[in-house]
């Protein structure tokens, strides 16, 4: 098989890691992913991966909080996370290096651009942990700024819906897919894609985005291969 991209980063929710429990890790699922991680590994492909921390803590809900102490928690959540799908690849013979945007160096190397790239280079899976460091900024603003630090050819965004819709599919079974977007369309229709510090950094950088859903982890290959699936966000929508 041959790879439409040579270097990714793939976006994966916590959500995605809980499998059918809704919270937590579950073993199976991170399992499948990471064997298809495994597979476009093989293909060639460098491989970076941001995950998300919903599965184990979700800040946004603690009314009671403060909202630099709950994300900072939230954190910590992309961290536990990160160690779990690094574990699963480490078993499937993936070189693996967990990068935290906090610095816990008994568990994961502190982020550092340059050596993250020389990972890459000699074809190691990348995690970023942590999102960026910073309270009130999500996961998909830390999938969008390593993606442009990493200079990748594209974010995988992998999310429990299979496209970018014009309302919610679950809810609307009159729901538009979009196999197109521009970056303007994100932001002006506030398609909820990902929130709009990441899109518009997306945007700036001109970072393609390709939507897909993660039901089947076999997408991932599919993504890779250059397969029309998902929604491609780009600088014009075509």
């Amino acid at each position: 098989m041959r790879a439409k991209y040579k270097r990714v980063l793939l976006k994966v929710s916590g959500e995605a890691l809980a499998g059918p429990n809704g919270f937590g890790l579950d073993e199976k699922t991170i399992a499948n992913i990471s064997h298809n991680i495994k597979k476009i590994v093989d293909m060639g492909v460098q491989v970076s991966i941001v995950v998300g921390g919903g599965n184990i803590w979700r800040g946004r809900s603690s009314e009671n909080m403060d909202r630099t102490r709950a994300d900072h928690m939230g954190m910590l959540a992309t961290a536990i996370n990160s160690l779990g799908l690094c574990s699963a690849l480490e078993a499937d013979g993936v070189p693996t290096r967990v990068q935290t945007a906090i610095e816990m160096r008994q568990v994961a190397e502190p982020y550092i651009r340059g050596k993250a790239e020389r990972h890459l280079d000699k074809g190691r899976v990348v995690i970023f942990g942590c999102g960026t460091g910073n309270p009130f900024m999500s996961t998909d603003t830390a999938a969008a700024l390593r993606a442009v630090e990493m200079e990748v050819d594209v974010i995988l965004l992998a999310k429990k819906v299979d496209a970018v819709y014009d309302s919610d599919p679950n809810i609307n079974p009159d729901a538009k897919k979009y196999d197109k977007l521009s970056f303007s369309d994100i932001l002006s229709k506030n398609l909820g894609v990902m929130d709009s510090t990441a899109a518009s950094l997306c945007r700036d950088n001109n970072m393609p985005i390709l939507v897909f859903g993660l039901n089947d982890p076999e997408n991932i290959v599919r993504a890779c291969k250059g397969d029309k699936i998902g929604t491609l966000v780009n600088k014009d929508g075509k």
